[in-house]
């Protein structure tokens, strides 16, 4: 199934317009946390702050997969 992973904050969307094929959920939310902890890392190294911001994984129809913070915390 192709995923889309949008970064959102409640003002703003960074629109993932490509997607990525994935095999089931359970991929899409390994896939996710990978694009976090990158994310995460950039924002360290650039003093840069993503709190407030989450990033959905959605279907080609737009439907919401999975919602995940990007505050620190555990997932």
């Amino acid at each position: 199934m192709r995923c889309y992973f949008h970064l959102l904050n409640g003002h703003e969307i960074i629109a993932d317009d490509t997607g990525v094929e994935i095999l089931d959920l359970e991929k899409a939310h390994e896939y996710a946390l990978l694009a976090i902890a990158d994310i995460r890392a950039e924002a360290i190294e650039f003093g840069e702050s993503w709190q407030g911001w989450r990033l959905d994984v959605v279907d080609p129809s737009g439907n919401i997969l999975l919602s995940i913070p990007l505050d620190p915390m555990r997932h």
